[in-house]
């Protein structure tokens, strides 16, 4: 007899512990199948939300500022963001920023824009040969992945490294001009500064220095490279402030190829 209890309790634990396998496993189908339902469904919505939607997408469009080019923030309407952003650079700089122009002549308006193996073809109602206005045009779009060199219909496409001169020694492309930043905030952009090496400042509205450092891009001496750094800082309250970027001469130490972006510090 107790060889017999013993055998059927042994039955009654391997049936049990089946069991609770089989309802284990039952239960992670489940879920997984509701996980991979949702997620369907979620793409599936947003696929229908973006192709009945225009949304506003923020974009930069780059205008001249001492001369060279600078990005500046628009916000234009999908799907068609390339040519939006065209036609926000030829439309002109706004009135309240004195300090922006634009070499791109006055009424040229865009007559096609097609965009294919990684080149842009852009035709205007007046082509121009004028180096800042295509400077413009070819770093406007070339701010899309898709886009790497500009044909304007002459010659052969072109690219950022062809508009050297009109690019500043330090070109900030984010933050934009006149952004709410964080303490914190991350400064991208290019540079071609002698040892690759530039300063920067952040000063708050009564031109205080709130941090400066110096900075080190992937290349220099000749050759453009990018850089990216964090700027801490300590307000008591928000205000406006300036990014100031500048290299030190290596003849003298004076200051040169300076410019400064216009922020929001919160």
């Amino acid at each position: 007899m107790p060889n017999i209890r013993v055998g059927m309790r042994f039955r009654f634990a391997l049936s049990l512990l089946v069991v609770l396998i089989v309802l284990g496993g039952c239960g992670g189908d489940d879920n997984e199948s509701a996980r991979g339902t949702t997620a369907q469904e979620t793409a599936t919505e947003t696929e229908t939300t973006s192709t009945t939607t225009e949304a506003q997408v923020a974009v930069k469009v780059y205008f001249l500022r001492g001369g060279k080019v600078s990005p500046v923030q628009r916000e234009v309407t999908g799907p068609a963001v390339g040519s939006a952003a065209v036609r926000e650079l030829l439309a002109g700089p706004a009135a309240g920023d004195p300090a922006v122009k634009t070499a791109i002549p006055d009424g040229t308006q865009l007559e096609s824009l097609t965009i294919a193996g990684g080149v842009a073809s852009v035709q205007l109602s007046q082509q121009t040969a004028d180096d800042a206005a295509r400077a413009q045009l070819v770093y406007t779009l070339t701010q899309f992945p898709t886009v790497r060199r500009v044909d304007f219909g002459a010659d052969r496409p072109v690219g950022r490294r062809a508009f050297e001169a009109e690019t500043p020694a330090v070109l900030v492309e984010s933050p934009l001009p006149g952004e709410s930043v964080e303490s914190g905030f991350v400064v991208r952009g290019t540079a071609n500064t002698f040892e690759a090496t530039f300063n920067y400042e952040l000063k708050d509205a009564s031109g205080a220095v709130l941090r400066k450092n110096f900075v080190t891009a992937t290349s220099g001496s000749g050759t453009r490279g990018t850089f990216s750094f964090r700027v801490p800082y300590e307000v008591d309250n928000p205000q406006d402030g300036r990014l100031v970027v500048f290299e030190l001469s290596a003849e003298d130490g004076s200051r040169i190829h300076q410019s400064e972006i216009p922020l929001h510090l919160q």
